[in-house]
Parts: structure tokens; sequence; C-alpha cells
């Protein structure tokens, strides 16, 4: 397959005046900066400024550390602080997945990376269970299994411990958890932030805990949806990145429901994965600008 054009990508956020785009314009033509792609928008309710922008590798004469140090201080002097990444295209993105039983999830992500859909290296699958074993190392990947013993909050630990240092290892750009049934404890959302991604049904805050279709089936529900958001210490709460829906009637059954809904999330997580791997995901408090 022919390699697509390298390019840095610039995200940026900063409070909103006038100048903004002319001085990050000003900067880059400057340099002979070719932008390939620049997309913008400002929120009136906190008056922030928000841009991502896609520059040409080669348009450059310098490489992207250096690149960094100088927009740098061009963030700096618009007040971004710590509101800005320049990124390379050219590095592979690196993904760790965890998983428990349910492998529609697993098996989609995998099946868009075979076939090159979805660019990026799978370094490694991580779950609780062996059920998806097989299926994980058919495709070439390493598959790790950490038990979480019931009852045992040191046992627990100590496999939180574990599957940290399996997934920091690789330095992943994201972790999937690709219908995990563990909630990760306060430091690893905090050590994860900005990279750990989940994928659950929409039915939230309604139907909570276990068999939430059964729960929704018996209230005749119309809509069946799906939630990608980045993972924080506030179970369910992080930041939204993809949602959709699909309708359902009362000529579904529970497994019809179940079925639909698995689809939703396959998709919902992939489209949720792609656009942060592509850096088109821009976090302010607990809402996204996604360009």
């Amino acid at each position: 397959m022919p390699q697509p054009e390298r390019r840095y990508v610039i995200t940026f956020g900063c409070p909103d005046r006038t100048g903004i785009v002319a001085r990050i314009s000003s900067f880059l033509a400057e340099h002979g900066g070719w932008i390939i792609e620049a997309a913008y928008h400002t929120d009136p309710t906190t008056n922030w400024f928000f841009t991502r922008q896609e520059v040409r590798a080669d348009s450059l004469p310098f490489g992207v550390a250096e690149l960094r140090e100088r927009f740098g201080r061009i963030a700096r002097e618009l007040g971004a602080n710590a509101n800005w990444r320049v990124t390379d295209t050219g590095e592979r993105r690196r993904v760790v997945l965890l998983v428990s039983k349910e492998g529609h999830c697993l098996y989609d992500l995998l099946g868009r990376v075979a076939s090159h859909e979805l660019d990026v290296d799978v370094s490694a699958v991580i779950g609780n269970h062996s059920d998806l074993a097989g299926i994980t190392r058919a495709h070439g990947i390493p598959f790790h299994h950490v038990p979480f013993p019931a009852n045992d909050p040191e046992g627990r630990q100590a496999a939180f411990a574990q599957l940290r240092q399996l997934v920091d290892v690789h330095r992943p750009h994201a972790v999937v958890l690709a219908r995990f049934m563990q909630i990760l404890p306060t430091e690893l959302c905090a050590d994860w932030a900005g990279r750990a991604l989940n994928i659950h049904h929409s039915f939230l805050p309604s139907f909570v805990g276990a068999r939430p279709y059964h729960q929704a089936h018996g209230r005749g529900v119309k809509l069946v949806g799906a939630t990608c958001h980045y993972v924080t210490a506030e179970l369910d709460q992080g930041p939204i990145i993809e949602q959709d829906v699909i309708r359902v009637d009362h000529t579904d059954s529970i497994p019809d429901m179940v079925r639909k809904g698995r689809d939703i999330e396959k998709v919902v997580l992939a489209r949720g994965l792609r656009w942060h791997l592509e850096d088109r995901v821009l976090v302010h408090g607990n809402q996204t600008v996604i360009f």
C-alpha cells in the first residue's frame, strides 16, 4: 500500500481574542509551512478558542521536535499553556486493548486493523478472562491473562499493578476498554487521562447494573445507543467522544436489542478511537470539540 503523506498536526486551545488565526498562520507561513487542513471553533460560553491544523512535514525546514519548540513560544504567548500539542503522523500509533468475555468490539477492531482500515499497531490485548486469547493470537498479537479475584482487595490491587505494567511497557497512544468489565482505580485513570477510552450502552443513567437490555426491553424503549468517552475517576462520566443510536420497536426481542446494541457499540468505538488517534479530539473540561 502507498504510504500516506507525512504531516504534522497542531492542536491548540486558548482564551479567545482577536488575531489568533493570523498569528498561527503567519508563524507557519514564515517557515514555508503548507497547511493541508485547518479547522476552528470558538465556544461563546467559555470564550475559548480551538483549532486543529495539518501541515505537510516536507514543507518545513525542520523536524517535529524543533516545530514543537518554536510553536511552544507562540502557544505560551497566546495563553495556551498546556492546551496545545504537535504530533507527527509519521510516528506509528500504538494501542493496547483491554477485554473481558464479550468479543464483539475486539473482533471488530482486529478486523479493521487487519484490513488496514485502522492503520495502527495493536501492541497487546489484556483480558481478565482468557476467552478471547485465541482470536487475539490468531491475529499475531500477544494476549495476556490477568485474573481479578473477587472479594480480595489485595489480589485486585496486585492485578491492577500487573495490568499497569503490561500496558505501560508499550507506551500506547490509546488504552481501549473494549468491553473490559473492571473499574479502573483512580490512580490509573489519572495516569492514563486523555488516553483511556471506554464504550458502553447509552441507556445510562437509566437501567444501571446487570442486564440493561432486559431492563430496557421491559420498559419498551425505542432507541438503542452507545457512548464512547474518555475514562475518568467518576464512573462513565468522562468527556464524550462519540455517540450513536439505532431504532428498535415492539417486534424486537431481547436478543435483537442486544445484537443491535453491539452493532452500535462497535461502530461508535471505532469512530472514537480513530478520531482520538488522528488528534481530532480536543478536551476542555468535561466537554470535547471534534474536528
